[in-house]
């Protein structure tokens, strides 16, 4: 079949352009219709996206909270729970044995014996004053001292301080007993000014906890305190995760100079040292948000240094662990994990010695740099570099 066009040659060859585009052109449209050679298909579990360029694998929402938790604040903070409450005075609610047994002990001990013995010794000194006054009694006493009054005012405040140190010395022993077997084991590592976690018996992640600023604080898209973070001075970044019911072996130390873990509700203060490890036990009998602080003076910003604890149940501790890239240790198994001591063997022969630091001839470790290294970690900088936190 052939087409004619009236015209000059230029015109024709734009009518057999445009019917080529429009598909009517022999040929050409059969051509274009065709589907485009297709490559060969890759293997399920390989992506032809460059690793910079694949898009994350979408994952089904958890159904425990710490599942998806990286500093978010899955709980939400109870009045008077945790945390420090005004208008109110006291101690705060214990969640561990020893605590109340120390609540126990505050209430019903010390504090009616403090009541009892002020009140004696207002009403003498009240009664002194009034009784042997200058108008009720013009012809002083001469006496110098009294027997039975002087034997009966030293034995008495022995034999008081003889029963209060019963029951003292035994919650001071409880409170450094050792844990269990089958006990969860959290590494707290002081810092200016953070705290720093490890979990040795679930794989030794590392969790890294600093302050939340106000929201006047902090940059435009940078993370700030809400009411659901918790109180101000007290809410962190990243919170720390317990399971309730399960003895807690607390380890702690430091890499600079000495912090204090201290956790109000679980009757916990423990000094973090440089080069030494001190270890205490606990166990939470409650769920819920816990905050505390560090309770030793550490220089500037030693007010920025809280303590955020989450106590939930087995269950959703072991789902956070996993989540988290750990792992839950044999049920009923002592740990068997070693835990370093940050700068305890510097003086070994194995150790590797820090920039700045020579061995002296005594062993000792002399520190030669001559300016202080510059410190970028604040109490809400970035956390270090790795899966800290994450």
């Amino acid at each position: 079949m052939r087409i004619g066009f009236k015209g000059s040659g230029l015109k024709g060859v734009v009518a057999a352009a445009a019917l080529a585009l429009t598909g009517f052109a022999p040929g050409v449209g059969a051509q274009a219709a065709q589907p485009a050679p297709q490559a060969a298909a890759a293997p399920a579990d390989v992506s032809n996206l460059a690793p910079t360029s694949a898009a994350a694998p979408v994952t089904a929402a958890p159904a425990s909270p710490e599942l998806a938790m990286d500093g978010a604040p899955p709980m939400t903070v109870k009045p008077m729970v945790g945390q420090p409450t005004d208008g109110l005075y006291g101690l705060q609610p214990q969640v561990t044995k020893n605590g109340r047994r120390a609540h126990h002990f505050h209430d019903v001990i010390l504090v009616p014996v403090i009541v009892a013995i002020s009140l004696l010794v207002l009403f003498l000194l009240m009664w002194v004053v009034f009784r042997y006054r200058e108008g009720s009694n013009p012809v002083p006493s001469k006496t110098s001292h009294n027997t039975t009054i002087e034997v009966l005012w030293t034995l008495i405040p022995v034999v008081i301080l003889a029963l209060i140190a019963i029951p003292s010395i035994g919650l001071l022993a409880a409170q450094y007993k050792p844990a269990p077997a089958g006990a969860i084991t959290l590494k707290a590592i002081g810092n200016q000014w953070y705290w720093s976690y490890q979990y040795p018996d679930n794989g030794g992640f590392e969790i890294t906890a600093n302050m939340l600023k106000e929201k006047d604080q902090v940059s435009a898209g940078e993370r700030y305190r809400t009411a659901a973070d918790g109180p101000r001075l007290l809410a962190v970044d990243n919170r720390i995760v317990l399971p309730v019911g399960v003895p807690i072996r607390l380890i702690t130390t430091s890499t600079d100079v000495i912090h204090s873990w201290a956790m109000p509700a679980f009757w916990i203060k423990l000094d973090a040292v440089p080069g030494r490890l001190n270890e205490t036990s606990f166990t939470i009998e409650k769920p819920g948000l816990y905050f505390g602080q560090c309770s030793e003076l550490c220089g500037a910003r030693h007010g920025f240094m809280p303590i955020a604890v989450e106590a939930v149940p087995p269950a959703q501790f072991a789902a956070w662990v996993k989540a988290k890239g750990g792992t839950m240790p044999t049920p009923g198994q002592p740990s068997n994990k070693v835990i370093p001591q940050p700068g305890a063997d510097l003086g070994d022969a194995t150790s590797v010695t820090p920039p700045g630091i020579v061995p002296t001839s005594n062993g000792a470790l002399e520190n030669t740099t001559a300016t202080p290294p510059e410190v970028t970690q604040g109490a809400t900088a970035t956390a270090p570099v790795g899966n800290v936190g994450r």
